[in-house]
């Protein structure tokens, strides 16, 4: 178990918390790119804590500042969107898309008061159909390329997933949690077989787990008694790959999480895609009824892996309190993301680049995570783990 300090300190997102100064050190999507039109160029985003405004001005610049006017305080994502920026409905003061103030209409004509305003901003970067900002200390690093965003021998495509609402730091320990699979996931991950016991589901399939830390997180490996073996990591601190795709978790606060997936389809004969475009989007039902309410107030859906781990995951509690847990063997991966994070946390606490951090150009390379092995390897029934309605769009 931990101590409620310890606990805090792996699951705050918010300015200053140690969690929270870990995760801007990374490049974290924040919207679809598809989300900004013509007709809606301003769009609402919660991350770590923060609310901020996602525009793009007329020139097609893009930006992300705090929605809130550093003026009077009305909200940004109502404003007016111009040819140099963003304007404030309520009295018009401008701002471009890294947050400088540009005009304060009501002032004299001659004031340089505008010049003193400097709006909290953050840089936006197109990439794989997606937003993404980093909200850390400039100079920003390089948004990785993960074999699943970066190879041209196919084609991606985008899930939106209900919103998740609980802290961020849950669905990552499930990410190195392999014992729930042959159980949580026994009637909807297995091709159909029927356990001979569920209380066990299907443990007596495994012959053992094992973690190992690479370069970017940390690699968990199942063995079957088969021979078998299914091989995929943890990309620290806030991406499961599994299957084709990863799975980005991004904290909006404490207690809500936004999750994009982003799977990768290889063409036939592994053909070049000279210009993907953008990756069709698919915005996933919700798992749960009413939509908008928490355990024990709403209730999951169980027909599919990803409903099942929603509720896992929610059921825990908005924020889990691990001061009462009890872990076990099978938790060994749980033990060692939490440490991981300590270590990290300690890092950025020094002024250390954390896990993971690429800024050399020459280094700007594609970034194995055995997706090769996940696409063509052996069959394994947890490389299943793909939404059924995904499998009937034939994509």
């Amino acid at each position: 178990m931990l101590s409620r300090e310890e606990n805090e300190t792996l699951t705050r997102v918010g300015p200053g918390t140690p969690a929270g100064e870990l995760l801007r050190r990374y490049w974290l999507p924040v919207a679809v790119a598809g989300e900004l039109t013509e007709k809606n160029p301003a769009k609402l985003v919660r991350i770590l804590g923060e609310d901020l405004v996602l525009f793009r001005d007329l020139k097609g610049r893009v930006g992300l500042i705090a929605d809130r006017c550093s003026h009077r305080g009305a909200s940004l994502s109502y404003g007016r969107v111009e040819e140099r920026g963003i304007a404030c409905p309520y009295h018009g003061w401008l701002y471009d898309v890294e947050g400088s103030c540009l005009e304060c209409p009501a002032e004299p004509a001659q004031s340089k008061f505008h010049l003193t305003v400097k709006h909290q901003g953050y840089p936006a970067q197109k990439f794989i159909g997606l937003y993404w900002t980093h909200m850390g200390p400039k100079p920003a690093p390089l948004i990785p390329k993960y074999d699943v965003w970066a190879r041209r021998d196919g084609r991606r495509k985008i899930f939106i997933q209900p919103q998740l609402d609980c802290n961020w730091f849950q669905a990552m320990e499930n990410s190195v949690d392999p014992a729930h699979l042959q159980i949580l996931h026994q009637n909807t991950a297995m091709k159909g077989r029927t356990p001979v016991n569920t209380t066990r589901g299907f443990t007596d399939d495994i012959e053992q787990f094992e973690f190992y830390e690479s370069a970017y997180g940390i690699m968990k490996k199942r063995t079957y008694k088969s021979g078998i073996v299914d091989e995929h990591p943890l990309i620290f601190p806030n991406i499961l790959r599994q299957g084709n795709g990863t799975q980005i978790r991004v904290p909006m606060d404490d207690t809500h999480t936004k999750i994009f997936i982003v799977r990768f389809f290889p063409t036939e004969g592994g053909r070049i895609v000279e210009e993907e475009g953008d990756p069709p989007v698919e915005y996933v039902k919700a798992y749960k009824d009413p939509p908008d309410a928490v355990h024990p107030f709403t209730r999951f859906r169980m027909d599919e892996v990803q409903a099942q781990d929603h509720m896992a995951w929610e059921t825990q509690g908005p924020l889990a309190d691990r001061t009462h847990e009890r872990l076990a063997t099978s938790d060994r991966g749980v033990v060692m993301l939490r440490e991981i994070m300590k270590r990290e946390i300690a890092k950025v606490q020094q002024g250390l680049d954390p896990l993971g951090i690429v800024r050399d150009a020459a280094q700007d390379k594609m970034i194995d995570t055995k997706l090769e092995e996940s696409l063509h390897g052996p069959e394994t029934q947890h490389q299943l783990r793909i939404p059924s309605r995904e499998a009937r769009a034939g994509v």
